[in-house]
């Protein structure tokens, strides 16, 4: 579904990512970790096309994707949760779920509807607090609202940038049953996380980004297991 490879990217004179690889498969959740400032986030809003590499190559479904701006990427399945929620304050939840799904995936209105069943399943929470402004949610709330408005788009692949920043321990881990969830059924998904050994938990595959390269690549089961990983690249 996204295929990576060899890329560089630089802001300015700084280089940020050195030849990175990876692949996410569709029904595959993958991980990277790595301490602050190795590039995580640089990473996701390089293949969400926010940022342009100066070489590598970069592919989804198996089309490249240069040349592509970031809102056609997302109508086409590709569909980013940025650090920070960037959920719209002043509209109710229910409207912030729409607007995704409307604007950008340009569903009519039953498929809106389907759309709000299933997310409302998905955390119940949305469901009691559709009628109340996003900004007066929870943080917690606010970061299932940020989640919830991507899948309304119906992505085939979700980019997740830092999801439990700031969230209490019992949130972070409904969020990541969910996206767990959401990768069993078919989604491809790639988590970029600071919290390691939950990741590493949740994830089939996982990638250690040191100093903008993957230093660590392998299944994140096995790297859950050997201290020395964990000593060596996560403190």
């Amino acid at each position: 579904m996204i295929e990576v490879e060899n890329i560089h990217v630089a802001i300015g004179p700084v280089s940020i990512l050195h030849d990175v690889s990876l692949r996410v498969a569709p029904g595959r959740l993958v991980t990277v970790i790595g301490a602050n400032g190795a590039g995580k986030t640089t990473l996701l809003r390089t293949l969400s096309n926010l940022v342009r590499p100066r070489s590598g190559a970069i592919r989804f479904e198996g089309r490249p994707t240069s040349g592509m701006d970031p809102h056609r990427l997302a109508r086409a399945g590709l569909v980013h949760v940025p650090q920070g929620r960037q959920i719209v304050p002043n509209l109710t939840v229910r409207d912030n779920l729409v607007i995704g799904a409307d604007r950008v995936a340009g569903l009519d209105a039953d498929a809106i509807a389907q759309g709000l069943e299933r997310e409302f399943a998905r955390f119940p929470v949305l469901k009691e607090r559709q009628h109340i402004l996003g900004g007066n949610l929870s943080g917690g709330e606010q970061q299932m609202l940020a989640v919830s408005r991507a899948l309304m788009m119906r992505p085939k692949a979700l980019l997740l940038d830092e999801p439990s920043l700031g969230l209490a321990p019992q949130v972070v881990r409904t969020i990541l049953k969910a996206l767990r969830q959401l990768a069993d059924e078919g989604l491809a998904v790639l988590l970029v996380e600071q919290l390691a050994l939950l990741a590493l938990d949740t994830a089939d595959e996982a990638h250690v980004l040191q100093r903008g390269h993957v230093a660590l690549s392998g299944p994140a089961r096995d790297l859950r297991r050997d201290r020395a990983v964990i000593e060596s690249y996560l403190g």
